[in-house]
């Protein structure tokens, strides 16, 4: 084997296979986020199309006598024409075959040799009886009628509507076709008014200030109480310092569900039911945050701390000029995680707010009106949904060093 091969076999191959798996495994994770974005900016018709379609379409619209019409295309001799739909005008056809092509269990799935307008279709009085499969005889009447200016004796398939067409160059060129099932002249169109609708129509720009201020709120918090609790922690000796730390993070190994009823009891009693600073107080500590800033804290030199107090400096000016510059990415890692929590809690805001109180409404809780208001229009439950899941992408994506960068440093040192 020459080197050139020695290297395609044990670090190009590998290396490919590696690349395409990972890709293969992006694809399958963003795709549903795609899926949904495009989707929010789609019309009602265009989520049922089928097979469905990632990019939105919309049926081509022609000012017709004023009137703006869908715009279709035939086939005719050869020739692709446009055709607009005449509303209300119906006519009845009658599908002939041949014997031979009949599906006697199920007509309207037999192979059709042409259809005519029944009423210009000459009935004989001749029947044609034929067995279905449970051995029961089947009578279709013969139809004497014209195919391709030659008489034929055809018999009756099964008869149906069909709505009439127009050719827009030609108003004399009529065809007949069922208009649920013609192929409308599509473009692609993005439908932005699906936003305006979502917003507007179920008030989504308060709950959308309602949850940016819950949101600011919870995460400035959050990062006060755990840099100054960091700061205690990790440089101020006190009495029993370790053991309160201790007690403070095992504070994270209780569930929710236990301190729902407590802390309900308690906003009841303080008057904050139905109110935004329900959602804020409560969490505005974290001993998660504390134990994520006292770690990044342990990791700078306290050579540093030293000469700072020996300059005079005060544990306040110490903690704002120095620690806080240095651990940005704890900071920001932390701030992400707030944000996350912040943004897209349910459970306590549908305890605490309810879904009556729509003034106070947060996003999670508007998305429960929008799924009940839209629920035949799955294609505005989706533009809400992209409303309130953007924003922390775009969080996360903007502050994605930081927060890899923090994880990576936070546990170094215990």
């Amino acid at each position: 084997m020459t080197p050139k091969q020695a290297n395609f076999w044990n670090t190009l191959l590998p290396r490919a296979v590696i690349y395409f798996l990972l890709s293969a495994f992006a694809f399958l994770m963003l795709f549903p986020f795609t899926y949904m974005l495009a989707t929010s900016f789609k019309n009602s018709s265009d989520v049922f199309h089928y097979p469905p379609r990632l990019l939105p379409y919309s049926p081509e619209l022609r000012a017709i006598d004023g009137v703006s019409q869908a715009v279709y295309l035939f086939d005719v001799g050869g020739t692709q024409t446009e055709f607009v739909l005449i509303e209300g005008e119906r006519r009845n056809f009658g599908f002939f075959t041949t014997p031979d092509l009949i599906t006697i269990d199920a007509p309207r799935e037999s192979r059709i040799i042409v259809q005519v307008p029944i009423d210009e279709a000459l009935e004989t009085e001749e029947v044609l009886t034929l067995k279905d499969s449970s051995g029961a005889d089947k009578e279709f009447t013969l139809y004497e009628i014209s195919v391709e200016g030659v008489p034929q004796r055809l018999p009756l398939a099964y008869r149906g509507a069909l709505d009439k067409f127009v050719a827009i160059a030609d108003p004399s060129q009529v065809t007949y076709a069922v208009a649920r099932t013609a192929a409308p002249v599509e473009n692609v169109e993005f439908q932005f008014e699906n936003y305006s609708r979502a917003v507007n129509e179920l008030n989504l720009n308060r709950s959308l200030v309602n949850t940016t201020l819950v949101t600011v709120a919870v995460v400035a918090g959050q990062l006060i109480t755990s840099i100054f609790g960091g700061y205690a922690f990790s440089r101020i000796q006190f009495r029993g310092r370790n053991t309160l730390f201790l007690v403070y993070l095992g504070s994270i190994m209780i569930p929710f569900v236990v301190l729902i009823i407590p802390m309900y009891r308690v906003m009841v009693v303080i008057g904050w039911e139905n109110r935004l600073v329900s959602l804020i107080v409560p969490w505005i500590f974290t001993a998660y945050g504390t134990f994520l800033i006292r770690q990044f804290f342990i990791t700078i030199p306290k050579e540093i701390e030293e000469a700072a107090l020996m300059d005079g400096a005060s544990r306040m000016r110490i903690l704002w000029t120095i620690f806080v510059p240095l651990s940005q990415p704890a900071i920001a890692t932390l701030a992400i995680f707030s944000f996350l929590y912040a943004w897209n809690s349910f459970l306590w805001p549908l305890l605490i707010i309810g879904e009556g109180n729509t003034a106070n409404h947060v996003l999670t809780l508007s998305m429960i009106r929008l799924r009940n208001v839209f629920a035949d229009q799955p294609n505005l439950v989706l533009t809400g949904a992209a409303i309130a899941i953007i924003p922390p992408i775009l969080i996360f994506i903007l502050a994605q060093r930081y927060f890899i960068e923090g994880v990576a440093s936070s546990g170094v040192k215990g």
